[in-house]
Order: C-alpha cells, then structure tokens, then sequence
C-alpha cells in the first residue's frame, strides 16, 4: 500500500474524544511565542519608486529611527537595487530588518525595462530559499530569508493618474510580491485633489488588473479594521524626521510657510494608517502570504520546470519518489539517445574526414606525378641543351686546331723562303769580293 493511501486511511479514521484531566498541551502557543521571542523575526520591506520621492524618510519615521543611507542622485545609468539590513530591538522582541530601495528608478529616457532588475531581485531571492529549502542538510531554523514580504510602491502626487511606468510595474510584481500602494509627500496637492487623485489610482488599478495586497478580513479580531483600511487604499503619507513643538507636545511634523503639517495627525495624512496596517496588525500576514502565496507560486512553476508534478496523467497521486524515479528513466533515455547521436555523429565526422584525407591524397599524388613529370621535362631539356653545347664546344676546339695547325705550316714555309734568300744573298756577295 502506497504512503499517501496509508496517511489518507490514518486521517479518515481521526475521533475525537474527551480528557479525563489537564494533559497540559494547552501551553502550546506559550511555548510557540517563546520559542519565537528567542528567535527574533525578520522582516524585509521593498521600497520602489522615483527618486526624490522620500522613501528613505518614510522608512526613518516608520521605525523611528535614523538608517545610514547615502543620497541617491539621478544620474545612474540603469536601476540598481541596494539592500542594507539592521538589527532593531523593541521591549524583549527583536526584528531583522531589510530595507531594500531602488536607486535610479524611473531616472531614465527609456524606461522600458526599468521594472526588469526588480523583478529578477524578488526571483533571486525566492531561487535562494528554495535552493536552501531542496538540500540535503537544510537550517532554515538559522536560514537568513531575504524574501521580500511587503513592496511600499512610492506614487509621485501629481494629482492626475499613474504613469505608464506605475503601471507596468506595479502589473509585473502584482504576482511575486504583496504590493502596498501609497502616494508620497502627499501635502503637495490639495485635500480635494487627493481624494480625486485617490479614486483615480483605484479605477487604473482595477481596470489593468494590477492585484495590490488586500488586508485579511478572515480573522475576527482584525476583519473591521482591516476592512476599513483597504476602503482608504492607497495611503497618502508624509514623513518627517524632524521634531516640532506644537502646543505643549514634540511631534513629528513639516514646517512651512503657510503652516505645520503633522505627521501623525489623521487628518493630515495617512502615515498612522500605513504604520498601523503595516506593522502593528498585519506583519505576520504579509510574511504568511509571501510564503504561502507569492513563494508556493514561484517553487510550484520551478519545480513543475524540472518536471515534477502532484498528480500523473491519469490524475492519480505522484509521490516524489515515482516521479524521481519517472524522471531519472527520462534522463537516462534522453542520455543514452544523446549518446547515440553523438555515436553517429563522430562515426559520420571520421567517414567524411577520411573521405577528406583520400581527396587530399589523391590530390597530392596527382600534385607529384605532375611536378616529377615536370621535372623530367626539364631535366631532359636541359640534357639536350648540354649536348648540344658540349657539341659546339668539340667544334669549336677542332677548328682552333686546325687553325692553329694552319698557322704552324705558314710560319714553317715563311722560315725556309727567308733561309733560302739569305743564301742567295751571300752568295752574291761572295761572287762580287772575286
């Protein structure tokens, strides 16, 4: 019997019955939030908006606090996210805290893939817990989880509509991170524009289907305030670091020249709202949600990529092991198939390459037989050419002979007809002296 029909049998066959006395289980939850104080929690907060839209302020006046931060400028060639995470610590609960913002947002002529490096930031962290999450030896009990829990989308108050890069943008996350509209430095437009401006954003986002985050209103305890607060969606804010004394109180406030606007005065601004929905009621269901919905969305598509599935073709429950071991098979066939392509392909690349090297043979004996025939043409040219002179040269020495023998006898017969006049001539001169 399979694992899965077991487990189905032990729960179809769960009673209830009563307690004679107290066990002591009750201690549960107790033994929960201690174990959970110990731990401390984290919390991580993505803050996407145009620069000079004060999301480091908000981010000071929400936690109360003074985070290190340098300035952005609004020269960056591209967006880049930067992360800074802080220890906070509050009464005996302690909180990790990361802030992630985007610098450069929205700073660009062509704005087209401002959204890109965002959304790759939300994937690579949902990639690293489930590469945590699919180890052998797993501590996600010390597992820092960078996750991105709530996405506070800055809206610049111009008091028309959003942009085309809101929307986009706010479209592409909508399905990766619980989104939390707000409209930022909000006192620059009138109360009037605002509540316009307000019901304008709520139209474009329902109209282009952009799922912002909704507060739960399942749990009793929470449902009417929950279910007021998402009526006030987006929140206007303001933020302000500074402490100003009004009447007989220091309160965070902005001064200006036609007046103080109160930073934790409602009828000012919605900052109260945010940091209570926020942080004071809904903190542990925006991280419930990132794992349960945004998270188990990336990991199902991720794993079903890999080609793991629930359930076979005829619907019927797939254990992990039969699909390790259906998909182990895959691998092994498409393997040894590869194997065997590349079998035929290296025995086709020796036949075509032999084919080459008998071409290139054959083309080299032809080469040879040409020059040595060549060779002989020359040679026997110049074997002529060396007859002939060496015939030339014989004639040339036998007519030097001949001429030089020719020369010989003239000189010999010269001699003998100036012998033969000298005697004449003393014979005449003996005959004349008688």
């Amino acid at each position: 019997m399979a694992a899965a029909d077991i487990a189905r049998q032990v729960g179809e066959g769960c009673r209830t019955v009563p307690l004679a006395g107290h066990v002591g289980f009750d201690s549960l939850p107790d033994q929960l939030v201690n174990k959970s104080v110990s731990q401390g929690f984290c919390f991580n907060i993505l803050c996407v908006g145009e620069t000079g839209l004060g999301k480091s302020t908000l981010m000071d006046t929400l936690f109360n606090t003074k985070f290190e931060g340098e300035p952005a400028t609004h020269t960056q060639p591209g967006v880049q996210l930067r992360s800074n995470t802080y220890d906070l610590q509050e009464s005996n609960v302690g909180l990790k805290l990361t802030i992630v913002s985007t610098v450069g947002f929205g700073d660009q002529i062509n704005k087209e893939d401002s959204y890109k490096p965002i959304v790759e930031f939300i994937d690579a962290q949902f990639e690293a817990y489930l590469q945590e999450e699919l180890k052998i030896r797993r501590v996600l009990h010390t597992y820092h989880d960078s996750r991105i829990h709530a996405c506070l989308y800055f809206i610049a108050p111009t008091g028309h509509s959003l942009k085309s890069l809101d929307l986009v943008t706010m479209k592409k996350l909508d399905s990766k991170v619980n989104i939390i509209p707000i409209i930022a430095k909000s006192d620059a437009i009138s109360k009037s524009e605002l509540t316009k401006f307000k019901i304008k954003i709520t139209s474009e986002l329902v109209s282009n289907g952009v799922q912002i985050y909704q507060f739960p209103t399942d749990d009793e305890s929470v449902a009417e305030i929950n279910g007021t607060m998402n009526a006030h969606l987006p929140f206007a804010v303001i933020g302000s670091t500074e402490e100003l004394k009004i009447g007989n109180k220091m309160m965070k406030a902005r001064q200006y020249p036609w007046g103080t606007v109160q930073v934790e005065n409602e009828a000012h601004c919605d900052f109260v709202k945010l940091r209570e929905m926020l942080i004071r009621v809904n903190m542990e269901d925006l991280r419930e949600q990132t794992h349960t919905r945004h998270y188990e969305l990336y990991r199902r598509c991720k794993l079903e990529e890999m080609g793991f599935k629930d359930t076979d073709p005829d619907s019927k429950p797939f254990s992990l092991q039969e699909t390790y071991e259906a998909k182990r098979n895959e691998f092994l066939g498409e393997l040894q198939k590869k194997e065997e392509e590349m079998r035929q392909m290296f025995v086709q690349r020796v036949k075509e390459k032999e084919a080459e090297l008998k071409e290139a043979e054959k083309e080299l004996h032809e080469k040879f037989d040409r020059l040595k025939k060549l060779h002989q043409d020359e040679k026997k040219k110049l074997e002529d050419k060396k007859k002939s002179l060496d015939d030339e040269v014989n004639a040339f020495k036998q007519r030097k002979t001949a001429a030089e023998l020719l020369q010989t006898q003239g000189s010999q017969a010269g001699g003998s007809q100036t012998l033969k006049r000298d005697k004449e001539k003393k014979n005449n001169l003996w005959l004349c002296t008688e």
